[in-house]
């Protein structure tokens, strides 16, 4: 009897001592042209169709989905993430498709997603457990561009909601290409980060200490002018850093990680920003620079011919189908609350 008590007792101080904490993991995830095989007419989106450059058919959709599906899961650790930021994807019956005709069906999983401006009908989407993440407010931000007014481009999805009993602001962003060169190109990264900045002072206005959480492809380094000077998006968590935002890609940029690469250079222009109140435990919700890493699981990646060592398993290869996942590979960071 001695022996039982004492076991109950062990028990007792071991579940104790890991109930302290509840993770929530977010992930950001560019899948690389999930559309659906229909024509919009209101988008160029002809490519993607049966009878067009890329013969994308229902079928290759499916494949698609499952394997971004799979992708999920494998990252949540087969507890799927809290919060999943989505890019390049077409619409609203493609999200929907992932998360009521997979398995991912059983965790509820809602939307926030509107159509976008961007001529070639790509967007971001926010998917979340309303378990465990409760959707306050919701808003889709326009880029302008001041030398091009009449440009189109992704919206920046903004998600206020409560997390662990804390509020999060959450924003899922997919800035324009270094498409026609990285310097000819680099204003449209610059009004997307002022866009985003404007955004993001106008809560800090009311709420200095807002816990903020900023994921997406940037479409450039963390150490790129409209990240580190349009945004203001700090290297370290110990270089002088007036907007008070740090770059968690950069810290894994620095440990040797990339989720991208490009003419067989590894980069990391899917980026996670955080701002500083999200490094301190005296918040219900805060997190450390040592929970963020990029997935590279193996099955996600092949071997790099043109190169050397291996590259992201992609769905095309020019205008080939290749029948991967995607050319990017997604990131993560685990978010704690205090219990």
């Amino acid at each position: 009897m001695k022996q039982l008590v004492i076991l109950l007792i062990g028990l007792a101080c071991y579940s104790n001592s890991h109930s302290q904490t509840v993770r929530n993991r977010v992930m950001f995830y560019n899948v690389e042209n999930l559309f659906d095989p229909f024509d919009d007419s209101l988008t160029r989106d002809e490519e993607f169709t049966p009878e067009g450059s890329r013969h994308w058919t229902w079928t290759k959709m499916e494949k698609k989905i499952n394997g971004i599906f799979k992708v999920i899961m494998a990252v949540g650790e087969f507890d799927p993430p809290t919060l999943v930021g989505l890019c390049e994807i077409e619409n609203g019956f493609v999200v929907y498709r992932l998360i009521k005709e997979t398995p991912l069906s059983k965790f509820d999983y809602r939307m926030v997603h509107r159509e976008s401006p961007d001529s070639r009908g790509i967007d971001v989407a926010l998917i979340y457990r309303p378990d465990r993440f409760q959707l306050l407010e919701k808003d889709f931000i326009n880029v302008t561009f001041p030398d091009a007014p009449n440009r189109k481009t992704r919206e920046i999805l903004y998600a206020k909601g409560l997390m662990a009993s804390d509020t999060l602001h959450v924003f899922v962003n997919h800035w324009p290409s270094k498409y026609g060169g990285e310097l000819e190109s680099e204003s449209g990264r610059y009004a997307a980060a002022y866009t985003l900045k404007h955004k993001v002072d106008s809560i800090r206005i009311f709420y200095p200490d807002a816990r903020i959480l900023i994921m997406g492809d940037l479409n450039d380094e963390p150490d790129s002018d409209p990240v580190l000077k349009g945004f203001g998006a700090c290297l370290t968590t110990d270089s002088p850093c007036t907007h008070n935002f740090v770059n968690i890609a950069a810290i894994l940029k620095q440990r040797g990680l990339g989720s991208y690469k490009y003419q067989g250079i590894w980069g990391i222009i899917d980026q996670i920003i955080i701002s500083r109140s999200l490094l301190t435990k005296k918040h219900k919700l805060y997190t450390t620079t040592n929970n963020a890493n990029v997935f590279g699981a193996e099955y996600l990646l092949e071997s790099d011919d043109a190169f050397v060592g291996k590259k992201p398993f992609r769905t095309f290869q020019g205008y080939r189908y290749h029948g991967g996942f995607s050319d990017h590979l997604p990131v993560y960071i685990d978010l704690h609350e205090n219990i």
